[in-house]
């Protein structure tokens, strides 16, 4: 069985924003609405078929929209179980680091920035990893599935 995403829009790296149009906006809100209905930490645009540096991110603590988002500054790391929307029921153990920073732009084309640390860190790591083609099977060390009752 091949990797999740092999070979797919998943695969690409993805184009910096030029310009915040409509349509970037409503790819925000499709992000938004997609990641909420499937309950979802975060999610970035490849995951939908869009090849765009964007992604949302929401954590508990209110919805984060990055355009053309980048890790500034990170520190420590810790190794912890992670899942994917686009890769339902498989989990692996990946390490990141504990502490990071990311910027962006805001929707209005504002630079913005972040610090986060523990499970938000990771959620930024893992959608901008999907910028850039990666996904989260690239960096695991243990890979599981959960048992079938049955």
């Amino acid at each position: 069985m091949d990797k999740p995403g092999e070979g797919a829009v998943l695969r690409q790296k993805c184009k910096e924003v030029g310009q915040i149009t409509p349509s970037v906006l409503k790819l925000l809100d499709n992000l938004a609405e997609t990641m909420r209905a499937n309950r979802g930490a975060g999610l970035a645009a490849p995951q939908i078929g869009v090849t765009k540096r964007v992604i949302v991110v929401d954590t508990g603590e209110g919805l984060v929209e990055l355009i053309n988002p980048e890790i500034s500054g990170h520190e420590g790391e810790a190794l912890d179980t992670e899942g994917c929307l686009s890769a339902p029921g498989l989990y692996c153990e990946v390490p990141r680091a504990l502490r990071v920073r990311v910027k962006g732009l805001d929707r209005q084309g504002r630079e913005v920035s972040y610090r986060a640390s523990g499970f938000p860190a990771r959620v930024f790591q893992h959608e901008v990893d999907h910028l850039d083609g990666i996904l989260f099977t690239d960096r695991a060390v243990g890979v599981r599935t959960p048992r079938k009752e049955g």
